[in-house]
């Protein structure tokens, strides 16, 4: 350190323009990509489930009773959800906001029509299947069964929700 000589003061620091970040393209194509997969939401079915005229939900731990007593029509749904002409991804989105707003205003039961599919290509139900698989992944859920013909038949389902207390 002998032959270092200090620099003279002058007030100024010698600083360089410091290189912007690298911008991760893998990990945002990968990000966006599994954003979009997620919106797809595709759906493992049984052959078996795949053609069950009525398709119903329970909860683990819940007694048969309650979906003959959801059947019957032993709670009458109080609200109702209409996802025509919705798409997948806009369904999904109104069906989490639905389900939100009846848990915070206590309501039981409701109905949701997801509709039968008779003005689309092919004349099949496009959301059927999607909300039904969107609400057993609900945790409020706590049964579903295809509504009775005259509340809608295959084209709706109605659905139990748990309460606040439960």
């Amino acid at each position: 350190m002998v032959d270092v000589t200090p620099l003279t003061p002058h007030g100024r620091n010698p600083s360089y323009p410091s290189r912007p970040l690298p911008l991760p393209r893998f990990l945002l194509r990968d990000e966006q990509e599994a954003l979009a997969a997620s919106l797809e939401d595709p759906i493992q079915w049984d052959v078996d489930t795949e053609f069950e005229a009525d398709v119903s939900f329970l909860r683990p731990g819940l007694s048969r009773q309650t979906l003959r007593r959801l059947r019957r029509g032993e709670w009458p749904p109080r609200l109702e959800l209409d996802l025509h002409g919705h798409t997948r991804a806009q369904a999904k989105g109104e069906l989490v906001a639905f389900l939100r707003d009846c848990k915070r205003r206590g309501i039981r039961c409701v109905r949701i029509i997801h509709g039968k599919g008779m003005r689309s290509k092919n004349r099949e139900p496009v959301l059927k299947a999607h909300v039904r698989h969107w609400l057993m992944q609900r945790d409020e859920v706590l049964a579903f069964v295809q509504a009775r013909p005259a509340d809608g038949g295959s084209g709706a389902v109605v659905v139990l929700l748990r309460t606040g207390g439960q």
